[in-house]
């Protein structure tokens, strides 16, 4: 699982805490249940832990806003999946009469999402784009992982795996977050554009204007144009 992948075959990522940091963790955890609630020793362990985790999120923060910056100067419209990772790291114990199966692998992917910090990049990516005038938007989730980006076909099948998509219907072949990525930037309806409305003026790819448009009367091509003692602005192109 990856942090961000993008429809251009990108993939982003990073450990935001090192193996060493993993250990240390763990056996401060150990050293936290051992001790006695409202003790010294238990502050002095909750004190080692938080000095842990406080590198944790200031990378992942920093890799957040690293990303965001990214992002929003390379392309006009940025798409985004509309996660609700609350609901997706709910615990899925079950209850005493009804006990669900699979905890620990859900346990597991549950860290596994925290971990990555979705929300804290949409919060970035929404910040950066009020600089750059890239558009953000959001579409649901549901489905982009199991619709082939080719043929547009569902299929819980054609998921093979986390990582390998191989639609049942057309045979094409794609990593799966990259398809889902695809999926995500057609449902949005993105288009990548040249320039944009924030100060900065990012570069961004936009197909030339078309010929016809590039000779047109001045009127049509958005110049003002002086009839009688009014100053008229035709609707099109508005002038640099």
């Amino acid at each position: 699982m990856v942090a961000a992948t993008t429809s251009d075959g990108d993939f982003h990522d990073r450990p935001f805490i090192t193996s060493g940091e993993a250990q240390r963790y763990r056996r401060l955890q150990q050293q936290l249940a051992r001790t006695r609630r409202g003790s010294n020793r238990r502050r002095t362990v909750v004190a080692k832990i938080g000095t842990v985790m406080r590198r944790v999120r200031s990378r992942r923060a920093d890799f957040n806003a690293q990303l965001a910056a990214t992002l929003t100067s390379r392309y006009g419209t940025v798409v985004l999946e509309d996660l609700r990772t609350r609901n997706m790291t709910m615990s899925a114990k079950g209850t005493v009469e009804q006990p669900a199966s699979g905890v620990a692998q859900k346990s597991g992917l549950n860290r596994a999402i925290l971990d990555k910090g979705w929300y804290g990049l949409e919060l970035a990516v929404t910040s950066a784009s009020r600089y750059t005038g890239t558009k953000i938007i959001k579409v649901p989730a549901a489905y982009t992982s199991q619709t082939c980006s080719a043929c547009k076909v569902v299929d819980t099948a054609s998921r093979e795996s986390q990582a390998r998509f191989a639609c049942t219907s057309c045979g094409h072949r794609e990593h799966a977050d990259v398809n889902a990525a695809k999926n995500i930037k057609a449902a949005g309806h993105a288009v990548s554009g040249r320039g944009d409305l924030g100060a900065t003026r990012s570069v961004k790819r936009q197909p030339p204007r078309p010929r016809a448009r590039q000779y047109a009367a001045p009127a049509a091509r958005g110049i003002p144009v002086l009839q009688g003692r009014e100053e008229v602005n035709v609707r099109g192109r508005s002038p640099c």
